[in-house]
């Protein structure tokens, strides 16, 4: 849901608390949120917590202006009687794989992702198995009824702060071990599924844009314990401050394409500010972009189970590419498709024991390490792939059935906005394969193309995906689609 402070849209919905630093979102926003997920924390585990606080993660991306969303949202889960490990600038995975680690029972990110510079937020990470299993890999994104649940004890409790007596308020402990433990357990994946030494001999040269977030610590630390000859890193140091448009699309990433082609290295990859997506430039300085991260990954998990792929799932999204249901036809594996959400996904890869998961806008969740979507294990997945085939990544991409996919984007004045538009592509359509998870999706068998037209859960936009065999079908979709909303 969409509400506006000062003309200032704040978002509230399964991604969290979104808005823009000092208009929609102030430090009373930041700690009333904060205040309000610790206090359903506290209830939510009630007895079970035996006497203790609620342990929680906390990170932010680093983005220029989150000291005053930080300190907002230590007091806020303080307040509300949550002990707070606190990991400083941290990549969004890094604050999952921590919360697993730390068996802490869940986790705030402060993050806006790839949106603009003036935008923060809050989000949430749960883990339900800390109730009966310590060690469990389990820590995730909430679901659908849990982030209204959380929403409205926010909106509920305004203009009041969640808050305890004195003598139950939370404690702040400091975690400088953060990245390390990140990474030592990406490569602990890798060496399971036997390509962390193939990938540790052959000494690549890597290019790396980390836009000046989080991830940059990471990146590096992970590359170097690869084995990589040569790391350039482009935009490495976690200012906040980003040298340009943060979202890693083609417009966005020609500087590391071309830094990629004219050092002669084997891969270029572009993190988001809080690391948890992924996009790939080839060695010639071509784009592959968010879409392949998902199959690249899917190839390497697939390709080193040998038999054993046979059967086995993966769970994506609907606005994900059909290339990843390619791929895994033929290794024998099936693919899971969900409503557009990490916390979607990842409730869908639980219920099927999926060997991995993740989103086309370049999210791989890899559940040897963390259910959430991890920059650090595309790379390494990315890396092994290229190691274990011995060819380039081009040559690799090659072999994968190629489609089209365009976007488009239509301002909303609220979620609710988008109904009509979802109606008339239903009615219009309802002839063709029809799925209503979210939104409403199109597939047209024959034409092996499909459209996908959705509101935003993170921005007040409507927006419309559609891929087909080449660029000029994929388009047409969507003019089509067009044409039937504006009637």
């Amino acid at each position: 849901m969409t509400h506006h402070t000062n003309d200032a849209p704040l978002m509230l919905g399964v991604s969290g608390c979104r808005g823009i630093v000092g208009a929609s979102l102030t430090h009373d926003v930041a700690a009333r949120y904060a205040g309000a997920f610790a206090g359903w924390l506290r209830e939510s585990l009630g007895e079970h917590l035996a006497g203790r606080r609620p342990r929680v993660v906390l990170a932010r991306d680093g983005r220029a202006g989150c000291q005053m969303i930080h300190a907002a949202a230590l007091a806020g889960l303080t307040s509300a009687g949550c002990d707070v490990i606190d990991l400083g600038v941290a990549m969004t995975p890094t604050a999952g794989v921590l919360t697993d680690a730390r068996n802490a029972d869940a986790a705030m990110i402060l993050t806006a992702s790839h949106n603009p510079q003036e935008w923060n937020g809050l989000k949430a990470l749960v883990r339900s198995a800390a109730l009966s299993d310590p060690l469990a890999i389990d820590a995730c994104a909430p679901d659908a009824t849990t982030a209204s649940k959380i929403v409205e004890r926010f909106q509920r409790n305004a203009p009041k702060l969640d808050a305890v007596a004195w003598d139950r308020i939370g404690s702040i402990a400091i975690d400088q071990t953060a990245t390390d433990t990140h990474v030592e357990t990406v490569i602990r994946a890798l060496d399971e599924i036997g390509l962390a030494v193939t990938t540790k001999d052959r000494h690549y040269r890597v290019v790396v844009d980390s836009v000046n977030g989080s991830g940059a610590p990471g990146a590096l630390a992970l590359l170097e314990r690869l084995g990589c000859s040569e790391i350039i890193q482009l935009h490495g140091e976690p200012t906040g401050i980003f040298p340009h448009t943060p979202e890693p699309t083609r417009e966005n990433l020609t500087g590391l394409a071309a830094a990629t082609a004219e050092r002669h290295a084997i891969v270029g990859f572009a993190q988001d500010p809080d690391a948890d997506r992924l996009a790939i430039i080839d060695a010639d300085g071509a784009y592959i972009g968010e879409e392949y991260t998902l199959v690249l990954g899917a190839l390497a998990v697939l390709g080193s189970m040998g038999e054993d792929a046979k059967g086995a799932v993966i769970c994506t999204n609907l606005s994900t590419s059909r290339m990843i249901d390619d791929v895994a036809a033929k290794h024998g594996a099936r693919v899971v498709r969900t409503a557009v959400g990490e916390a979607n996904v990842v409730a869908a890869m639980k219920q099927h024991r999926a060997v991995m998961g993740g989103e086309g806008n370049g999210g791989v969740i890899w559940p040897r390490v963390t259910y959430v979507r991890d920059s650090l294990a595309a790379m390494a997945l990315t890396l092994g792939l290229l190691a274990s085939e011995d060819r380039s990544l081009a040559a690799i991409v090659a072999d994968v059935p190629r489609y089209a996919i365009e976007k488009r984007k239509v301002d909303l004045a609220s979620k609710e906005a988008a109904r009509p538009a979802i109606e008339k592509i239903t009615k219009a359509y309802a002839s063709e394969s029809i799925d209503l998870q979210d939104g409403v999706r199109v597939d047209w068998v024959d034409r092996r193309a499909w459209l996908h037209v959705r509101a935003s859960n993170t921005e007040p936009i409507m927006r419309l995906i559609a891929e087909a065999p080449t660029e000029h079908e994929a388009k047409k979709v969507l003019d089509e689609a067009a044409r039937v909303i504006a009637g």
